[in-house]
């Protein structure tokens, strides 16, 4: 069964989200508070992990930081408050795969779940069972069947959308994408006309893979239109 940790410190919050991820078809645990959930998150062995950004003890950014840190790739779906943008961004562009503003519909965060959890076992299954080989792009290759990449036979730490972006991008190596397009492709669902998940995650692959992130070699801006991905 699929395996959920919840880390939010309103009960409210986690019993709702309990009772209708448990409903369809997850096994959920909770934790109430930042270090708790650090623990579990890192002891373990889950699918997704859902994170309030405000928790007693160790706020949200800092143990998904922590996590990505550790090279700890379990999907991240933030949960916020704040209408502040600021804290939404920089949760992704501290490696988590999406966000909820709260108040929010239960209904609305089991189709999110469900989307993140489709995308990353079907790309992972897919790969397999076609058993690519590496694909080559300068000093960059990737691994789709190992889910792996590297960049100067140093290997990259990467989210699992960040992953599946940088492998989009390569598998249509120089065709010119729309974020809209990169968004239906990648995240497989309306995210309601916010392109800008699609570039807080090629900002985030910039800084990995590129050593002028203003003059990238890669990873290029087509102003007006979107990105593509160049490279010999």
């Amino acid at each position: 069964m699929t395996r959920i940790l919840v880390v939010d410190d309103e009960p409210s919050i986690v019993t709702l989200l309990t009772f209708n991820l448990e409903r369809a078809g997850f096994e959920v645990q909770s934790a109430d508070d930042g270090l708790k959930g650090l623990k579990m998150a890192t002891e373990g062995n889950y699918d997704l992990i859902i994170l309030d950004l405000m928790l007693p003890g160790m706020d949200g950014l800092e143990i998904c930081k922590t996590l990505r840190q550790e090279k700890n790739s379990t999907p991240i779906l933030i949960l916020t408050a704040k209408e502040d943008e600021f804290d939404k961004i920089l949760g992704l562009e501290l490696g988590a795969d999406d966000y909820l503003t709260k108040p929010f519909s239960p209904r609305e965060v089991v189709a999110r779940v469900k989307a993140i959890l489709r995308r990353t076992k079907a790309g992972q299954l897919q790969e397999k069972e076609e058993g690519e080989g590496p694909i080559q792009i300068g000093e960059l290759k990737i691994f789709p069947n190992r889910y792996e990449a590297f960049f100067r036979e140093e290997k990259l730490n990467l989210t699992p959308k960040e992953f599946e972006l940088l492998l989009y991008l390569a598998n249509h190596k120089d065709r010119v994408l729309s974020r809209e397009q990169l968004l239906d492709a990648v995240w497989n669902y309306d995210f309601t006309g916010d392109t800008r998940i699609v570039d807080v995650h090629i900002s985030h692959l910039r800084e990995k893979i590129e050593e002028d992130t203003k003059n990238p070699k890669y990873i290029k801006t087509v102003r007006g239109f979107g990105y593509k991905m160049a490279g010999e």
